[in-house]
């Protein structure tokens, strides 16, 4: 699945960090299906920054370096629980939730029919990290609002 995302800005691009980051990457690899596009690897093993690609996205895994952006990070161990996810559109979520299932994933949503289109499941890597794959894909299903009404964030100033 190779990625033909053009150059511009203004799209997002998350970052994790893993305690065994190589590991990571071979698990979304071979789960499901990301693409190394780039991988800079310390001395000792540790990855400095891999560029995996989905589709069209893309995430950026490094190992915990303990560098000045892991000290304003705690890993999902430390929080004792999780403060965000990633949700990735997939054309066959069923398929990917069995391979999540496959792969000992803790998959803690089933896949099931979501209530704004599409269907989904949720899953947790190794080290927690909360994963989420459906078939709903916002920027096709729903475009963008620029303005109107009805939204909680109307009044708010910048």
């Amino acid at each position: 699945m190779t990625s033909t995302f053009p150059a511009a800005h203004g799209f997002a691009i998350p970052f994790l960090r893993y305690h065994d980051a190589p590991a990571a990457i071979d698990w979304l690899r071979l789960t499901f299906g990301f693409e190394v596009k780039d991988l800079i690897t310390n001395e000792d093993g540790s990855i400095d920054h891999a560029q995996l690609v989905y589709g069209q996205g893309m995430v950026i895994v490094a190992s915990v370096l303990h560098n000045d952006v892991d000290t304003y990070m705690v890993q999902p161990d430390q929080a004792r629980g999780v403060t965000q996810g990633l949700y990735l559109v997939a054309e066959e979520p069923d398929v990917l939730c069995e391979r999540a299932k496959a792969s000992g994933a803790d998959v803690i949503i089933d896949i099931r029919d979501s209530p704004y289109g599409g269907r989904s499941f949720t899953c947790r890597d190794r080290e927690g990290h909360l994963w989420s794959f459906g078939s709903y894909n916002p920027w096709k299903d729903k475009p963008a609002k620029t303005s109107g009404t009805g939204y909680a964030t109307e009044g708010y100033a910048s």
